[in-house]
């Protein structure tokens, strides 16, 4: 089955606030935003296990005006954390590059 790094156009994820980061995946075109929107594993509940958050709290929207996919998490500790490995969220996209569609 082909994963998410396999069939995205682009993938990014970027800071949302001190409290939130969020990952955008750009389709290329409805067709592949359909399946990605339709896919059994594009769901809160896949995330929410990646990132280590309550399910409740991701949020997912589906923008077909123009086919992307946006999910925002919220973050383990708050930007600016003494331990912080990623300010800005520009890494945290990596972790569902593997995820199958």
């Amino acid at each position: 089955m082909a994963t998410i790094y396999q069939t995205a156009k682009y993938i990014r994820s970027k800071s949302a606030g001190p409290f939130w980061f969020t990952i955008d995946i750009f389709c290329d075109g409805p067709e592949r935003f359909a399946e990605f929107k339709n896919s059994k594993n594009i769901r809160a509940e896949t995330f929410a296990r990646i990132y280590g958050a309550e399910p409740d709290q991701v949020k997912l929207f589906f923008v077909p005006d123009i086919n992307v996919i946006k999910i925002s998490i919220p973050r383990k500790n708050p930007q600016g954390y003494r331990y912080e490995k990623d300010m800005h969220g520009g890494q945290q996209y990596t972790l569902i590059l593997d995820v199958e569609l």
